[in-house]
């Protein structure tokens, strides 16, 4: 996997991770944060969210999802940035430090993995479970019985 694959890769887990998952991993991992400089703090916005019908057919305006994104450099140059669905400026600024964090050779194989695979098969559990609760509750309507002689 290239380089730009897996930023792709590590900031997907990032902003996809539940909060409370990220920082309770962060902080079992004891490091100490990064001195960095605020680039763009921590901002809340909209995104417009387009769709298909079916997944193939034309476009159209869904409606609008909060964003959060915040900006820092590390006092070592590099940038970290994140982008997150949601409101939480807390969670923008630790995942833009991490990503920082994770473009250095000293921390990349730590984090990676310590912090970015468990935090990716935590994320794989909980859509299992998901997608296997709305399994059991699915109908087929056309094994049922219609009832007409």
């Amino acid at each position: 996997m290239d380089a730009s694959q897996q930023r792709k890769t590590w900031m997907s887990v990032l902003a996809r991770t539940a909060f409370s998952d990220l920082q309770t991993q962060w902080v079992t991992l004891d490091l100490p944060l990064p001195i960095f400089q605020v680039i763009r703090p921590a901002e809340i916005g909209l995104a417009q969210v387009r769709a298909r019908m079916g997944g193939g057919g034309r476009q159209f305006n869904m409606g609008d999802v909060t964003l959060t994104r915040a900006v820092v450099k590390l006092d070592s140059g590099e940038m970290g940035y994140s982008y997150l669905q949601g409101r939480n400026k807390q969670h923008a600024e630790l995942a833009a430090i991490i990503d920082g964090l994770m473009q250095t050779s000293e921390y990349q194989e730590r984090l990676t993995r310590e912090l970015i695979t468990p935090l990716a098969a935590l994320k794989a559990e909980q859509e299992q479970l998901r997608q296997q609760q709305v399994a059991s509750s699915k109908v087929d309507f056309f094994t049922l019985v219609r009832g007409e002689d």
